[in-house]
This record gives structure tokens, sequence and C-alpha cells, in this order.
């Protein structure tokens, strides 16, 4: 059963209050990292909720510096309209898995695994993705392949990757050909 996964992002950015001990309102913004090192920037202090929000807008401004805003063609009008989430008409990541395959293919990984395309589907969606072998079917859907139902060596006609074994790549052969190619 594929679990979901929460992925912490390398630096987390984010505005904070703290009282301070004259009783106002300290706003200030947070940077954070994964290796836990913190600093903290302070925007200005606050005696009402009034000065209070125009600080946290100040501190909005400096984060949001130097991010450019992505251009949908949509004008603003249109965008406040719609009030709801944007269809998502593809999620097929063509580029990216036609730059893995070539790369493998000039590692020369295809050739080493005797063209086993099963195989190259299993190492390509656990760079995509490092899961378990039976999730990899999931990663390759979610990137818009089809799995392979059969690989060489297998002719239960059971989609090698998620379901059985081929019999000629078990988890020998795949931390060994990991270990060679990183």
């Amino acid at each position: 059963m594929r679990t979901n996964r929460v992925r912490s992002p390398a630096l987390v950015v984010y505005v904070r209050m703290v009282k301070t001990a004259s009783g106002a309102t300290a706003v200030q913004i947070g940077h954070s990292s994964r290796r836990g090192s913190r600093d903290i920037e302070h925007v200005g202090s606050a005696h009402d909720a009034e000065e209070v929000e125009a600080l946290r807008a100040v501190a909005r401004q400096r984060m949001a510096e130097g991010q450019a805003e992505l251009d949908l063609g949509l004008s603003v009008a249109e965008a406040a309209s719609s009030g709801g989430p944007l269809e998502i008409a593809s999620s097929r990541m063509g580029d990216l898995w036609d730059a893995l395959c070539r790369a493998y293919d000039v590692l020369g990984s295809h050739e080493a695994a005797g063209g086993d395309e099963v195989f190259r589907q299993l190492v390509l969606a656990r760079i995509i993705e490092p899961t378990s072998k039976q999730d990899s079917v999931q990663v390759l859907a979610e990137t818009g392949i089809k799995p392979n139902p059969k690989g060489r060596g297998c002719g239960d006609g059971e989609s090698a990757i998620g379901g059985g074994r081929c019999g000629m790549w078990g988890d020998r052969e795949y931390d060994t050909c990991a270990a060679e190619f990183g």
C-alpha cells in the first residue's frame, strides 16, 4: 500500500509574531532549514492590531522580493471570477522521462541490462521517487508511463514491476547495478 509522504522543503520562510517584555507585538520573518538552523529577521514592533497588520504586510512583501509571478495569460478579472482551482489538463512528465531514458542509455545501463525494459522502468521510477518495487507502478502511472506488462523472464502475464518477480532481476542484481551506476 502506498503511503503519503510529507516532503520537507530545504528552506521554510514564515512570518511570526512574538510578545515583547514591554507588551508590544514583534513581527519577525523566520528562516529555517531541515538541518535545524534558523535565522530571525526583525521587521518591527507594534502596539495595536492595525500596526501589527501593517508590519505583517511589510514582512510578506520582503518575503516575496525577487519572486517573479507566473503569467498564466489570464486577466485579473478572469482569475478572480473563476474562484476555484484550475483544471489539470495533463500530468505526463514526458520531458523528465525522456531525459532520464537518455541518461540511462548514455551510461550504458540499457546495454548492461540486456535491453530489459521492465528493469529500465523500475530503475527510472525509483530515480523519480525512491520507493518500493511495488509502489514503482504508481510512480510510473503518475509519470504517464504505462508499465511494461511482461519483462524478460516473466511469462506469467503480471506486471513484472508491480506483481511478481522477474526471473532475470532480483534484489541482488538490482543492488549490484545500483551500486555500479549510482
